[in-house]
């Protein structure tokens, strides 16, 4: 059986194999071709934190794919408070055939998986967020052609976001640069299991925006304060002045680059409302295509 947990446990055959996929089923669906491919199946939805793109998404994915699909609030089934992580694993695993869960905690997610009979599908937590990294590879490939030799600048939080992409260009052959302030980049930890999962991959740090962007094919950004770092706010709005990703800086990148934000966006903070709205941002099309490439995973685990 299957998880989604991290890309950590993907190789990039997997990698190529659902972008192929998550493409194919995009231009089937703008075709108006729905195959119910996952008809009569359903996704149980265990979410802590609240959601746009991720419920919508993965909703709009199964009935599109002629499934269903079940969504509990941290109201409606806490995890791990009213009866235990293996319990709530164990019980839900006899009523769907998988399971997406949004969580604070990795080791909730883990702690789940290792007791479901079912495959279970990383939504986010603290430490990895596969599916966007998914959605925003495939944006890459639109818009580029290619992932291999590109290179993806990320200004903001080494979190999350930005260890997921990280991986994923590393395994795909793309440039990964993460521009932030000293106490906000990759710890070693990570960088070590970078360079275990991707050799050959290209990682660097730089703590200037301005050079960072020198060479960027795509200038990615992302909240500097996220769900569950609301009392860090003023401190981190301090540490990453002048790391806002603005026309200014948008200008000193090559004209091929374009703007990404895993979304929702804090317009005036990590990015210009003229940057998220200029010519350059795809980042609605990045939005768009997390159902395209959760339909791949869906696909990759159910048949």
């Amino acid at each position: 059986m299957r998880n989604f947990l991290d890309l950590i446990d993907l190789k990039t055959d997997d990698l190529h194999h659902l972008l192929s996929e998550a493409a194919r089923l995009k231009a089937a669906f703008k075709a108006g071709d729905r195959p119910p491919l996952l008809a009569g199946r359903v996704l149980g939805m265990i979410f802590e934190k609240q959601s746009l793109r991720t419920r919508v998404s993965f909703e709009a994915a199964m009935a599109q794919l002629g499934g269903r699909s079940i969504f509990l609030s941290a109201t409606d089934g806490p995890i791990g408070q009213r009866e235990s992580v293996p319990d709530f694993a164990r019980t839900l695993s006899e009523y769907v055939d998988a399971v997406v869960l949004r969580v604070f905690s990795h080791q909730t997610l883990e702690e789940f998986a290792a007791h479901s009979r079912i495959p279970v599908i990383n939504g986010l937590s603290d430490l990895a967020h596969p599916c966007q990294a998914l959605g925003d590879l495939l944006t890459i490939q639109e818009v580029f052609g290619s992932i291999k030799g590109r290179t993806v600048v990320f200004v903001g939080d080494g979190n999350n976001v930005a260890r997921s992409l990280a991986l994923a260009c590393g395994k795909l052959g793309a440039r990964f640069i993460l521009s932030a302030p000293e106490g906000y980049r990759f710890d070693d930890s990570f960088v070590q299991i970078f360079r275990r999962q991707a050799p050959h991959g290209e990682l660097s740090q730089d703590g200037a925006p301005a050079h960072a962007v020198a060479g960027a094919d795509v200038i990615y950004t992302d909240v500097w304060t996220s769900m569950g770092q609301e009392t860090e706010r003023e401190r981190r709005l301090r540490h990453f002045a002048g790391f806002q990703v603005d026309a200014a800086l948008m200008a000193k990148a090559p004209k091929q680059a374009r703007l990404m934000h895993c979304l929702p966006a804090h317009r005036g903070e990590e990015v210009s409302a003229e940057a998220i709205d200029g010519e350059r941002s795809v980042v609605f099309q990045q939005a768009g295509n997390r159902m395209h490439a959760q339909k791949a995973v869906l696909v990759w685990l159910l048949t």
